[in-house]
């Protein structure tokens, strides 16, 4: 089969799009991406795959969009696809509506996380309700990460098809195998001694991932903390700028508080550090989650969709209210002050882990649901 790969950035697609693509690809089928130009394009070329490039904006500009779904209707009636498979809140809506019209005969939508959540003003969440509902009457297939979306997707009746399941999500196992040599490594080049108890986490810096809330309680916890992530440039979700501002400017934090950006070595700088924390207001399923999970960590996350479907509190780690900064201050500290802890939750993260985040297990899955295999 003749399949298109399709989201909005190169980050997605290399980062979490490449492994479906390559298991399309030993299956025998022909498969092309196609997302915005960016930098992470040429490594998927690299890859072995063909590439197109269509600017889609993440924003709420119509007139863009409307020249978005232009090329890609054009693309598509030209490509012949036998399957379009989405990605991404609006190249899904785009990507299947011209999908749909230059008459490919299989549409497949995956929702890493809907857009639209409990938190939202009422009439937001409508709109976007409907919007997804809209584009559904267009879609074969809806994959969802977490059960919990599977099951909304359900009660909204928000494809079609009759297929709607929760694939789950997962990483490569073996990036994250134990290596004793690396955490000292990591430790000695970013200057921090053995004893020194360090929290890291990964994301890109805007504040949904929660990053005001983490400074402010960073100030009660006996700790480091290591920020692993940039804002990407096609990024519309509100800045950090004043949070950034003020952990910078205070003393205390700007020595604690340590900005990494973007690293190709994330399964070595968790193998270095204690506890992982992801405060997010809205999440699908959180890979990083994952990571952390294999590398053996102990997870503070927020009380949301994936992230409580994948951290079992007090077992594999610590769930808190969204943007409660004196509840995340406090599960952060009790498992910086309690080593034991930090270690039988790290222990039980990486069995549970191993047992439902295999990346390869997610993969065969969607091969086998969309007759691929």
């Amino acid at each position: 089969m003749k399949i298109c790969q399709l989201c909005a950035v190169d980050f997605t697609m290399y980062h979490f799009l490449l492994p479906l693509m390559e298991g399309m690809q030993r299956a025998g089928h022909d498969v092309v991406g196609v997302c915005s130009p960016g930098e992470l394009v040429g490594p998927v070329r690299e890859a072995g795959f063909r590439v197109e490039t269509v600017p889609i904006a993440r924003s709420y500009d119509l007139r863009r969009h409307l020249e978005s779904y232009a090329a890609l209707l054009a693309f598509m009636r030209r490509e012949r696809f036998d399957l379009v498979h989405v990605h991404t809140p609006v190249a899904a809506l785009i990507g299947r509506v011209a999908a749909w019209r230059a008459g490919v005969p299989r549409i497949a939508y995956t929702a890493h996380g809907f857009y639209f959540h409990e938190r939202m003003p009422r009439s937001k969440r409508m709109l976007f309700l409907a919007l997804e509902w809209l584009a559904g009457r267009t879609t074969d297939v809806l994959f969802t990460q977490a059960e919990e979306d599977a099951a909304t997707a359900r009660r909204y009746r928000l494809c079609r098809g009759d297929i709607v399941t929760a694939i789950g999500n997962g990483v490569d196992p073996i990036r994250f195998e134990s290596d004793n040599t690396v955490r000292g490594r990591v430790r000695h080049n970013l200057g921090v001694d053995e004893d020194t108890v360090v929290i890291v986490m990964v994301g890109r810096l805007v504040a949904e991932k929660g990053y005001p809330e983490l400074f402010e309680a960073m100030r009660s916890v006996a700790a480091q903390l290591w920020v692993v992530g940039e804002r990407l440039k096609s990024d519309h979700a509100t800045a950090i700028d004043r949070a950034l501002g003020d952990a910078q400017s205070d003393p205390d934090l700007a020595t604690r508080v340590r900005f990494l950006g973007y690293r190709q070595d994330v399964p070595d700088l968790m193998r270095a550090a204690d506890v992982f924390t992801l405060p997010s207001h809205r999440e699908g399923m959180p890979r990083s989650i994952i990571e952390a999970m294999f590398a053996g960590l102990p997870v503070v996350a927020t009380d949301i969709r994936g992230s409580r479907e994948e951290v079992v509190d007090n077992e594999t780690g610590l769930l808190v209210p969204v943007g409660d900064v004196g509840a995340l201050a406090r599960a952060l500290s009790r498992l910086v002050g309690d080593p034991q802890a930090r270690t039988d939750m790290g222990r039980a993260g990486r069995a549970r882990a191993q047992a439902l985040y295999n990346e390869a297990d997610v993969v065969a899955r969607q091969l086998d649901l969309l007759e691929l295999a």
